[in-house]
């Protein structure tokens, strides 16, 4: 039996928050909106902390504890309208430095049991069992009772290793998987075989599959596709006719069950970026120089990621949001790859004016793609950059 596992962490951020301010526990506490809104430690020894009320910005949500969600607060709302539904929650600010350490602690701890794992990011892995002694154990009274004893031993030492819960799906495919992960949180475990998909799998909303966004769900729905169900038992040219030859069958084949992608254990990643969302609208002439200090830091941010994970990149770019919400992007190549801030900055530069700089902005972003080692970096000839007229005329942070 094939039996792969993926492994969620209930929501990580807010939960690594409250092993810092356990008095907030069985609260509810929003996390996001920056690091303007640290708590404050009071003369008596206690904290005080920010209110969700009381935030004025354009911050989202990176995520909340089950006590906000349950007020319909989520990840990616905005913080203000959070306020309408929650106003009293607690409001920490982010902390992804101890969060990628918590990240860190939680993988180790699985690989101890199971060293078969896809890195799917922060909080989450998919692990493949198969391989390991005593995952195809069973009893009359359990025919799943080796890899619920692998999962319950998973959970165990992902616990003493950070102090926080997971939930596991534990299928034949990671389709499959990630759906159930989903099914019993916080802290929960479900096992089931194809043979349970009819009763567990189908009646669950379509968009509950991964890979069904909210774009393809609105077409599924305007089909009379609303459950896992109805797309199993959708016409396959009728799919094919509305979505394309080939994610028209994968939607048939998704609905089904069926799923032979690998764990993959290693991938090289494209690219690296960091960017940033502005508590207000920033314009690039009044604000110039706030805008340089955030365009300076953020070359230096990713110039840092790309040493600390060992890659160096050809390709670097921008990214802006205006205050009318369009997105633009512009990118340029290298002679060489870099992992040098100033060349990153200095390249990035040169994509701005090649940008629009009229408007204010609402976004910034920089990226680094074309990834490849040290090693392996071969410098082109210089003929083959193509850098952009230094117009002086143009603004630039």
């Amino acid at each position: 039996m094939r039996w792969i596992a993926h492994l969620d962490m209930d929501a990580f951020y807010a939960s690594v928050e409250l092993l810092r301010y356990p008095e907030l526990r069985g609260l509810p506490v929003v996390v996001g909106g920056g690091s303007r809104h640290p708590p404050a430690l009071q003369p008596d020894g206690t904290w005080r902390f920010a209110r969700l009320a009381d935030y004025a910005g354009r911050g989202v949500i990176t995520t909340a504890t089950y006590e906000a969600r349950a007020l319909g607060v989520h990840s990616g709302l905005g913080l203000m309208k959070a306020a309408a539904l929650a106003p009293d929650a607690a409001l920490l600010p982010t902390d992804f430095d101890r969060y990628r350490k918590f990240s860190r602690l939680f993988k180790a701890a699985v690989a101890e049991v199971a060293p078969m794992i896809e890195d799917r990011g922060i909080d989450e892995i998919y692990i493949d069992l198969t391989p390991v002694a005593g995952s195809q154990d069973e009893t009359d009274a359990d025919p799943y009772a080796g890899v619920r004893a692998l999962a319950s031993a998973i959970k165990a030492r992902v616990k003493a290793a950070t102090g926080l819960s997971c939930s596991m799906g534990i299928t034949p495919n990671k389709l499959l998987s990630k759906i159930c992960s989903d099914l019993e949180k916080p802290d929960g475990l479900t096992i089931l075989t194809a043979a349970d998909i009819p009763v567990r799998i189908w009646p669950l909303p379509a968009k509950r599959i991964n890979g069904i966004g909210p774009k393809a769900n609105e077409k599924l729905a305007a089909m009379g596709i609303l459950s896992i169900g109805d797309l199993a038992a959708a016409d396959p040219q009728a799919l094919i006719a509305r979505f394309g030859p080939n994610y028209g069958a994968w939607l048939r084949e998704a609905a089904q069950g069926r799923d032979e992608r690998p764990v993959v254990t290693y991938s090289e990643p494209k690219s690296l970026s960091r960017e940033t969302t502005f508590e207000r609208d920033l314009h690039p002439r009044g604000d110039r120089a706030a805008l340089g200090g955030i365009f300076t830091q953020l070359c230096e941010r990713v110039a840092e990621d790309l040493r600390r994970k060992g890659y160096v990149g050809r390709t670097v770019g921008v990214k802006l949001r205006y205050d009318d919400f369009r997105i633009a992007t512009r990118e340029l190549t290298l002679p060489q790859p870099t992992d040098d801030a100033q060349a990153i900055r200095h390249a990035a530069g040169l994509c701005l004016k090649r940008l629009s700089l009229d408007r204010k902005l609402r976004l910034l972003g920089v990226r680094v793609g074309t990834l490849c080692r040290p090693v392996t970096a071969v410098a082109e000839p210089a003929a083959a950059y193509a850098s952009p007229a230094d117009d002086a005329t143009l603004p630039l942070f």
